[in-house]
């Protein structure tokens, strides 16, 4: 079953209490920072489906924090507003919020563009095509349920790590993922994070699976923040 996560950032501790519980109630996994700093590092050490971002932070405007976020992601972004101001919005959208939402409001409101985010997102950045528990791409079909991979008809052998690594970029094709983020989902606690190990792994999965690891089709390098499946296969 998917795992839902989504990362608040606002500085309104008893709104942040209450959207937290409302969606505990849906059977998401919440985490909250009250500072743009501390919500960005929150950010980086994790996976989420969702932020959801307040305009006013106490130590950096929110226009910047979403820039920053968008920099590195395509994760879907709700901005929170006290300002009904329609500026305000437009600059929002323009520099990559997905919806917006004037406080005060109501919580099956939010709840509805929550849900709708997610589900967009989900249809349209991962872009999955799951068959009988296999991830089926152009030239590439990787089986969740026996742990093979299938390239151009061909089997190819992988480790363990390796497979792990391989699915869940591909389980969520198109979104981008720092070194750090790779480490937190694939290897957790197991050893301590070292960049050069993601990397390593990285370079043999593209000798194993790509025609041209020099310029690889599945696995791409977003230079200066980390690597994703191709959303184009």
């Amino acid at each position: 079953m998917t795992e839902y996560k989504v990362l608040i950032i606002d500085d309104d501790v008893e709104l942040c209490n209450l959207l937290e519980r409302c969606l505990l109630n849906t059977g998401m996994v919440v985490t909250k920072a009250h500072a743009g700093a501390r919500g960005m590092s929150l950010f980086q050490s994790a996976t989420f489906c969702l932020v959801v971002l307040d305009v006013m932070l106490p130590d950096i405007n929110g226009f910047s924090l979403l820039e920053q976020i968008r920099s590195e992601s395509t994760v879907p972004i709700l901005m929170l507003t006290a300002k009904n101001e329609e500026d305000d919005k437009v600059n929002g959208l323009r520099l990559g919020a997905d919806d917006y939402l004037t406080k005060p409001f109501g919580i099956r409101e939010f709840l509805a563009r929550v849900d709708s985010l997610i589900r967009r997102n989900t249809i349209l950045n991962y872009g999955v095509n799951l068959q009988n528990g296999k991830l089926c791409f152009d030239g590439i079909v990787i089986n969740g349920t026996n742990r093979t991979v299938c390239v151009n008809g061909n089997f190819v052998e992988l480790t363990a790590k390796e497979f792990d690594l391989l699915y869940f970029l591909a389980e969520h094709k198109g979104k981008i993922f720092t070194k750090r983020q790779l480490y937190n989902n694939v290897w957790h606690d197991e050893y301590s994070f070292d960049d050069s190990n993601i990397m390593s792994f990285i370079s043999k999965l593209r000798r194993k699976i790509e025609m041209c690891p020099e310029t690889p089709k599945y696995i791409q390098t977003v230079r200066g923040v980390g690597y994703r499946f191709n959303q184009g296969v």
